[in-house]
């Protein structure tokens, strides 16, 4: 419902109908006026980058491998080709290391970016990310636990993404609960639920990073919350792909709502949008796809937030555009980040999320100081 004042007498209560095409458009957030990329040819571009970026991805690293055996390694392992046996050893790094990394990656960070935009919609906060629930926080605990302690042993190599997850679920059980009040589930208790719990979470990490009895598995750790995609298989990325798919597509078919959403609980309702039945969804959605991802990569930050700024500036705050554009954007830009993260000190190599976050904040930075564009309003 909107309010206008007549000079002199009461407010005037106009009809909420004419709101409903700011909502579509999602409007906030844009420049007024402005034109955006025509979101068909962008995807377009985007995927034609995706599938460079993995040939890439897949041709460099630390072993001497020319594009010619990277292409003839690949058809193979598609087409189930055979190789001489003089060859086992580089097919396995392109077919069994380098690809299942490379496709990981570009799973993780279309998962962030598009959990990103979902998180920023429901707390209508422009710093949310997929972290601010503490849902990342709590998985660190199940990870370390495996890492530091042998807990789960008996799970083998399932042991780290199962501990992981299952943390992420207790740790979005116990968010919720604290959360979720008479009046629902409200923006600012998520918020700072989300937090103070992320710093309990943190805590209860650092207790058994400190208390640990070798220095390697401490350096693991510390790896694994700094984020890597170092033990990447084949094995871990069906679950990570399939909750990231799932996600995705959920909120393709929500986009309409996340528009009302993202323009307050009562646009919402004057819309016909239930704002806390759907806070409750996205945020079963956001801890279920959070806890898969970091579940195979650890903490990565930054890329849900930076990816989904950036997209709206491009493309304009409406999130049916914003979703269709944010996965590929993340997509992409994670896989050259873990091929900056081999290459760089090669053979060693660095933590992913340490990367994300040197990258990330100049570029929000920049984004900050540019004319036309709003932070949430801000």
């Amino acid at each position: 419902m909107c309010a206008a004042r007549r000079e002199g007498g009461p407010p005037v209560v106009t009809p909420a109908t004419p709101v409903a095409p700011a909502a579509e458009s999602g409007a906030a957030g844009a420049a007024p006026g402005r034109r955006h990329v025509g979101v068909p040819p962008l995807v377009a571009l985007l995927g034609a980058a995706l599938v460079l970026s993995l040939l890439c991805a897949v041709g460099l690293g630390a072993s001497d491998l020319t594009w010619g055996q990277t292409l003839r390694y690949l058809w193979a392992g598609l087409t189930g080709g055979t190789v001489a046996a003089d060859e086992a050893a580089p097919y396995t790094i392109v077919w069994d290391l380098r690809l299942p990394r490379a496709v990981l990656a570009a799973v993780v960070g279309a998962g962030l970016a598009s959990i990103g935009v979902a998180v920023q919609a429901m707390v209508r906060n422009a710093l949310a990310d997929p972290f601010v629930l503490g849902i990342s926080s709590g998985a660190a605990v199940g990870a370390n636990a495996v890492l530091l302690l042998g807990a789960f042993g008996a799970l083998g190599i399932w042991a780290l993404s199962s501990a992981a997850f299952a943390s992420a679920l207790v740790a979005m059980v116990l968010v919720y609960a604290v959360a979720n009040s008479g009046r629902g589930l409200t923006p600012l208790r998520l918020v700072l639920t989300g937090t103070a719990m992320s710093y309990g979470f943190s805590s209860a990490t650092t207790v058994m990073v400190f208390s640990a009895d070798h220095g390697e598995a401490a350096r693991s750790a510390m790896m694994w919350l700094l984020g890597s995609l170092g033990g990447a298989t084949w094995a871990s990325v069906p679950i990570a792909a399939a909750a990231v798919a799932g996600g995705i597509g959920y909120l393709a078919l929500a986009a309409r709502r996340l528009n009302a959403l993202a323009m307050g609980d009562e646009t919402a309702a004057a819309l016909g949008v239930d704002a806390g039945r759907l806070r409750r969804e996205l945020f079963v959605v956001a801890a279920a796809v959070t806890g898969a991802v970091v579940a195979v990569s650890g903490a990565i930050g930054f890329v849900g937030l930076m990816v989904p700024h950036a997209v709206r500036m491009v493309v304009g705050a409406d999130h049916r555009r914003v979703l269709a554009v944010a996965p590929l954007a993340g997509a992409v830009l994670l896989v050259w980040v873990d091929l900056l993260s081999r290459l760089v000190l090669a053979p060693a190599e660095l933590p992913v999320g340490a990367l994300t976050a040197l990258i990330g904040v100049p570029c929000f930075l920049l984004l900050m100081r540019r004319r036309g564009y709003t932070f949430g309003g801000a």
